[in-house]
């Protein structure tokens, strides 16, 4: 088991929480208000926990045991709930979300498992969600992934481009409801891009 964290265990709390500063947060008003004046929720989830696991198949039933989240078997599938899922990226590798603060107790339990690679890159990315009847009409005009509800679903995930950044896409709800998994540093020009696609 190889194991990456930023910090080493009793680092953290109250005090490091305080001092950081999403890439987002200076922006929150802004999203709120486009968000009011297009119908189309446009908001930062920042300092979701995001861990990377690479494993073998054989050793699925036991990681998940371990986290408490079914790792799904087939890629670009999601299991669990919006706090705590498993997104499969690839055949032997997937994207475990849970809530802020939980990156030590997902390791410990992937540790304990005693099979697979784990790191934490909940500092690697932040979360924006777009939500509402039209947020896949956004979407669609800065994404090139097919998004009808036949092709991509509440449940599904994907790694994709949208605009020129990379990002994981994962739909939580048929409404729909997305969240984009992007790098700290392209999330300005992502909510540029998505703010430049929502409805007047």
């Amino acid at each position: 088991m190889t194991v990456t964290s930023p910090a080493e265990p009793g680092t953290t709390g109250a005090a490091t929480a305080d001092l950081r500063r999403s890439p987002l947060a200076a922006r929150a008003a802004e999203l709120a208000e486009h968000s009011a004046r297009s119908g189309v929720l446009l908001a930062e989830e920042p300092f979701l926990t995001q861990v990377n696991l690479r494993a073998a198949p054989d050793a699925l039933d036991r990681l998940g045991g371990a986290v408490g989240i079914p790792l799904p078997r087939g890629v670009n599938e999601v299991r669990g709930t919006p706090e705590r899922a498993a997104l499969g990226l690839g055949p032997d590798e997937w994207l475990i979300i849970a809530p802020d603060g939980a990156a030590g107790g997902v390791i410990d339990g992937l540790v304990a498992a005693g099979a697979g690679s784990a790191v934490d890159v909940s500092a690697n990315r932040t979360t924006v969600r777009l939500a509402g009847p039209r947020a896949r009409d956004v979407l669609e005009q800065v994404c090139s992934l097919d998004l009808h509800p036949r092709a991509f679903a509440a449940g599904g995930c994907a790694q994709t481009l949208v605009g020129r950044t990379q990002a994981v896409l994962w739909q939580l709800t048929p409404e729909p409801g997305y969240r984009l998994l992007v790098r700290g540093s392209f999330a300005g020009y992502l909510a540029d891009l998505l703010i430049d696609a929502l409805p007047s």
